[in-house]
């Protein structure tokens, strides 16, 4: 499949957050990736439903909401409602994984689960088994905080996941996050990941039209 580029929002400005997405639109963006922090999963506190919602409007891009909370479920119905097309969760935040999955999909978005750095990923079968299952997401850095440097060890755990997909016949997507930037988005990709999350370098001195076009020429979309 086509290479994916997901810009994380975490690391727009956010006193002109329209703008920064609406140019990430015209450079041929078409995934955004939310970043949702509740103070508790994670430090950080980012935004929630209402910022959202107020965000639709501004663009068509694909909504790809990342929730680092405690009470992923309680969440669910209002992202459904505010436009968000696809959501990834915690498998740690989760207490029963299964009905959270079946509920994100009979709210009409696809559903994702999450990996930590320390987390692996063989409990996912059954889910995957079921069709519940459409992107693997793997941390690259520690989920919480923008700006941190890529974690080696992401690499082997990229070409694990991607031989564990391919001798299990399943169809989810691998979206890798955390520290991706122009040096090392290759060999992400040869490792077997088709979603890149790209936070900090996609907004790099605010040269948002030339990062995208930089990582569209890396990956081949130009």
């Amino acid at each position: 499949m086509q290479t994916v580029l997901s810009p994380s929002i975490l690391s727009a400005n956010f006193s002109c957050l329209a703008d920064d997405v609406q140019r990430l639109e015209k450079s041929g963006i078409k995934d955004i990736h939310l970043d949702i922090m509740d103070g508790h999963f994670v430090d950080n506190i980012t935004f929630g439903v209402g910022i959202i919602k107020s965000l639709r409007p501004c663009t068509k891009t694909n909504f790809d909401a990342h929730l680092m909370v405690t009470r992923p479920d309680a969440l669910l119905a209002g992202l459904a409602d505010a436009g968000v097309n696809s959501v990834t969760v915690h498998k740690e935040a989760c207490l029963h994984l299964y009905h959270t999955l079946e509920t994100i999909k009979k709210l009409g978005m696809n559903g994702g689960v999450v990996l930590n750095p320390a987390t692996d990923y063989e409990s996912l079968k059954y889910v995957a088994e079921d069709g519940l299952l459409t992107r693997v997401l793997i941390m690259s850095v520690e989920p919480g905080f923008g700006g941190q440097a890529y974690l080696p060890m992401s690499t082997n755990k990229i070409k694990k996941l991607t031989r564990w997909r391919a001798d299990n016949g399943f169809d989810f997507v691998i979206q890798v996050d955390g520290g991706i930037n122009v040096n090392n988005i290759k060999t992400v990709i040869e490792a077997g990941a088709d979603d890149i999350v790209i936070g900090s370098a996609m907004f790099k001195n605010r040269k948002i039209e030339e990062n995208v076009q930089s990582f569209r020429k890396l990956v081949g979309l130009c």
